[in-house]
């Protein structure tokens, strides 16, 4: 129960992380990878080119964060233990940093520092760390990061209620809305909640995300 409930309020969390980089490091997606694609082909064909080596590395660092996970985790089952306590303290720990360079350094400028390559490729890594958690702990609910799929599932859902199935299946439907819906809210609200700090207290952008690990 306490694994499902983190996992809401990490999704939360991750819609709060993509739009507060996105907003910070100009057009960075920290959850969002397949989004850097996108940003990173918009950035090459403009004048200042701002964020494109955040962009380009986003990938490799995501790639090779999982990578990590998923080898440190069976290193974990061998000694017949549970990673899953060690990567959420390792995400408060690349948050928190996070948090204290983004403090003294924000807003940051609009063309590449080292600072801001630091922050992104760290926020980057700490989504990562949540997206492979997602897959080995959280394997029977919807995504907490990207809500492309969740959507799709969930009309789908809806639109299974149209065809008047059986009420064991009307069951099972509505159970699996009761499980996408508050995970997609979440997403949702994490991203109203980060746009309103960016907003009017930049400073204090990404103190919040070390709070919900």
């Amino acid at each position: 129960m306490m694994q499902f409930r983190l996992s809401k309020l990490l999704s939360f969390n991750a819609g709060y992380v993509d739009t507060a980089s996105f907003l910070a490091l100009h057009g960075l997606f920290s959850a969002h990878v397949t989004g850097n694609f996108v940003t990173l082909g918009a950035a090459l064909v403009s004048e200042s080119q701002t964020g494109a080596w955040a962009k380009f590395a986003a990938l490799p660092m995501f790639c090779i964060t999982v990578l990590s996970v998923k080898l440190l985790d069976q290193k974990f089952i061998r000694h017949q233990n549970s990673s899953y306590a060690f990567f959420l303290k390792l995400m408060f720990l690349l948050f928190s940093i996070v948090a204290v360079c983004s403090y003294f350094y924000l807003p940051f400028p609009k063309y590449d520092t080292i600072m801001s390559f630091t922050v992104g490729m760290l926020l980057v890594a700490a989504m990562a760390i949540q997206n492979a958690m997602h897959r080995i702990h959280w394997t029977k609910e919807s995504p907490t990061t990207v809500m492309t799929g969740a959507t799709t599932q969930l009309m789908l859902n809806i639109a299974e209620l149209f065809s008047k199935p059986s009420q064991e299946k009307r069951l099972q439907i509505r159970q699996s809305i009761v499980a996408i819906f508050p995970t997609m809210l979440s997403f949702a609200l994490g991203c109203a909640v980060a746009a309103i700090v960016y907003k009017f207290a930049l400073l204090w952008l990404f103190l919040l995300p070390p709070v919900y690990c």
